[in-house]
């Protein structure tokens, strides 16, 4: 999920575990918890594209990480913070659900986490965007309301719970709400008797409404999206495959990590002297009413050497100005 999002979550479990002892700088401290997992971005900047790619949400974002930070940066915050009524342990306890709760949300997202990292697992619920509103709102204003609250009294721990329970409920409804889009949507594939091997739904941005479908037939993708609003069928666009055009690029160790990281579900496209490669896992943008990209976009450049450099192709931010009005039109239905 977005930094914000996660500095909330992680200061109401801060304040859950330790608010009663130090008031606000349980929250404070679970924010700073709730933000950690998320410095492996800082990769991005000591290595390649797709080894930062790959160690996102990975080591950072797992049980093992949690389970052996949490005591050493207790003890690291007790030595600053001498707190007898607190002690390392109580640190430790808080640091250890902070680190642990931010991948437990980022799980529901469609990047999703490698909770049981080293083992080669992402999970991913694909259930809820990276940022929803609906998500994070209620559950910022409960926290401020126990932060201006005073420390012992049940009303700051009522409204610090009030925010959990009802974030925590908004997650698992958003896989209520996959799973009835995810029946229509079938639906529909089954009405046009269309054959496929993979089925991958997600959450539009920003939303619960609208829905993003992938699927993979044996020589094209097909994608569409569909809003509990519709009253018409869904409409697919189709995507040749076109392997045998990529034979070479796709054999290269680059190219064969990005496939990796894309779990399969990719596109590669010559364009302008260069090859494309689009992870499809996260479908696509609107640009405007007629043009649209895969929103994960990497352009492969070939060096003399033979070597691939890989370098990410993200949207042109001034194309997509008009983004909310395309997304709340398509979500009022077709």
């Amino acid at each position: 999920m977005d930094s914000l999002t996660q500095i909330v979550l992680g200061a109401a479990v801060g304040e859950a575990v330790l608010g009663k002892k130090i008031g606000n700088r349980a929250m404070l401290w679970g924010a700073v918890a709730g933000t950690i997992p998320d410095l492996d971005v800082a990769a991005r900047y000591l290595t390649d594209t797709i080894t930062a790619t790959e160690i996102h949400r990975g080591f950072s974002h797992s049980i093992i990480f949690a389970v052996l930070m949490a005591p050493l940066l207790g003890w690291a915050v007790h030595q600053l913070k001498r707190r007898p009524e607190v002690g390392v342990r109580g640190w430790a306890w808080l640091f250890f659900w902070g680190l642990f709760t931010h991948p437990i949300l980022d799980a529901f997202t469609t990047w999703g986490t490698q909770l049981f990292w080293p083992l080669d697992w992402r999970l991913a619920f694909n259930s809820i965007f990276v940022i929803d509103p609906l998500y994070t709102l209620p559950f910022l204003i409960c926290l401020l309301g126990a932060a201006f609250s005073s420390r012992a009294t049940v009303q700051r721990k009522k409204r610090n719970w009030t925010g959990i329970y009802l974030s925590t409920g908004y997650l698992l409804l958003t896989v209520v709400l996959k799973g009835v889009a995810f029946y229509s949507i079938t639906s529909d594939l089954k009405s046009k008797n269309i054959t496929y091997s993979a089925l991958s739904t997600r959450p539009a941005p920003f939303n619960t409404i609208l829905w993003n479908a992938n699927v993979d037939t044996e020589d094209a993708y097909l994608i569409s999206d569909y809003s509990f609003f519709d009253t018409q069928p869904m409409t697919w666009q189709r995507f040749p495959k076109q392997r045998a055009a990529a034979s070479t690029i796709i054999n290269t160790s680059e190219v064969q990590r990005l496939i990796d990281v894309a779990q399969g579900w990719y596109l590669l496209e010559y364009e302008n002297d260069h090859w494309y490669f689009n992870d499809l896992r996260f479908g696509l943008i609107p640009l405007s009413e007629t043009e649209s990209q895969f929103v994960f976009r990497y352009r492969l450049e070939q060096t003399q050497t033979g070597e691939i450099q890989v370098f990410e192709d993200r949207p042109d931010t001034r194309a997509m100005r008009g983004l909310f009005e395309l997304l709340w039109d398509r979500l009022k239905g077709n």
